[in-house]
């Protein structure tokens, strides 16, 4: 698999030519909606086994072999060329495909109102090959113990027909708001407490879940030991079910980190408890804030390296968003930007006629446009190279792998360099 990046006056038969590929694969894998309008800085999935590299200055055999994993034997034999004859710039060198870790993927849909629509039945049955865990969100906790359950439709279906885990994710929220209260009730009162694991384990049993993940957020600090200690009592309670125990976590970079998203969270405990977690790395860049990067991959290795200090490694799935969004400028506070997918970025930018742009210290690409109106706008989103960043980090960390926020948002690029990147573990 290659990511090519398109230049100026460059055509996708152009493209297809120089990979050894046809335009009507690459059309296919990266669902070109006019692949006569490409944009400028568009990152494109190439569908060809391994992948080729243009030689840069600067560039030996030994550098470039070091990057790709391999020997400058190996790389030198594979493209008959001497080891110590200087390379040419522009010179293509074949990149063989190297052995594929294994990574656990999971992705979160959340219907909306009574069903679950067809379009997100549809992006759920096209995500699951590539998943481990799918997680129709959320079951909401009530006060009282009970459970208002989402709808879940084909869901369960599609699980078990690619081998997903379903997972149950239950939260604090109430109104669409995570709610303190609402915890402090849940992990202090045992008699509801009590009535409130018997209510999820009947549900699970009910659905086939085989994942508890408990996505409780803005506690009280002084409900912190009361949340471990719950989820002690759950790990105990879903083990002889014979299920996991996963919790979502806020995006910390000690252990003292003060705010109200980050005091209730304790890493180190959370390590020890839960077979594994999901750290949501996302939403730097967030809908009701100044224009940038959702996911700058600065601050989120920041939050990884010091959460691997705290869990094991092998058991944290880093967070990542599947959209973007686009801003009015200038930005107001109060104002609203607007959700957008991938797909939906690259379409505005060709409707616009502007190019792509790569920050290359948040790895992650922009553009700005004028519309109709003469507002000016922002708009950042993820592409085929911010997504193989993050994918690199995993490798480099040792992390169980990725987990998404959220179906229903077309990123075609994504689902074809996981398995480019990693063996997806089934269970």
């Amino acid at each position: 698999m290659q990511i090519h990046v398109v230049q100026p006056n460059q055509t996708v038969y152009g493209i297809a030519q120089a990979y050894g590929t046809t335009a009507d694969d690459i059309i296919e894998a990266n669902e070109l909606p006019n692949p006569n309008q490409l944009v400028i800085g568009q990152t494109l999935v190439i569908p060809i086994i391994s992948r080729f590299y243009w030689v840069q200055p600067g560039d030996t055999i030994y550098s470039i072999a070091q990057r790709f994993g391999l020997s400058a034997g190996e790389l030198a034999n594979i493209n008959q060329l001497s080891p110590n004859r200087p390379l040419q710039v522009g010179l293509r060198l074949y990149i063989p495909e190297g052995p594929k870790p294994e990574a656990e993927f999971n992705a979160y849909v959340e219907p909306r109102g009574d069903t679950v629509s067809p379009e997100l039945t549809e992006a759920s049955r096209d995500a699951a090959p590539y998943l481990t865990y799918l997680a129709p969100f959320n079951f909401q906790a009530l006060r009282d113990g009970t459970l208002k359950e989402p709808p879940l439709g084909e869901l369960p279906a599609i699980a078990a027909d690619n081998q997903n885990v379903l997972m149950m994710v239950i939260s604090n929220q109430e109104n669409d708001q995570f709610s303190d209260e609402l915890a402090e009730i849940l992990l202090n009162d045992q008699a509801i407490q009590d009535q409130f694991l018997n209510n999820i384990v009947n549900t699970a049993n009910k659905y086939g879940f085989r994942d508890i993940h408990f996505d409780f957020e803005f506690i009280r600090p002084e409900d912190r030991e009361a949340y471990n200690q719950f989820l002690r009592k759950a790990r105990d309670r879903f083990h002889q079910e014979g299920w996991l125990l996963s919790t979502a976590l806020a995006p910390k970079t000690s252990a003292e980190q003060q705010g109200n998203w980050y005091e209730g969270h304790d890493y180190r405990a959370h390590g020890e408890i839960a077979d594994f977690v999901v750290i949501m790395t996302y939403e730097w860049g967030y809908s009701g804030g100044p224009a940038m990067a959702v996911s700058p991959i600065g601050p989120v290795r920041d939050v990884l390296e010091y959460a691997i200090t705290e869990i094991p490694p092998e058991k944290i799935l880093m967070g990542q968003n599947l959209y973007g969004y686009d801003w009015t400028l200038p930005f107001v506070q109060g104002s609203i930007a607007r959700a957008i997918s991938p797909q939906q970025a690259i379409q505005i930018a060709a409707d616009n006629n502007v190019a792509i742009q790569y920050d290359e210290d948040a790895q992650a690409p922009f553009f700005h446009y004028t519309d109709d109106e003469g507002n000016r706008h922002e708009v950042w989103f993820e592409d085929a190279r911010s997504i193989q960043a993050k994918f690199n980090l995993i490798k480099e960390l040792g992390l169980r792998g990725m987990s998404y926020w959220k179906l229903g948002l077309s990123f075609p690029q994504n689902w074809l360099l996981i398995t480019d990147n990693f063996e997806v573990v089934k269970r």
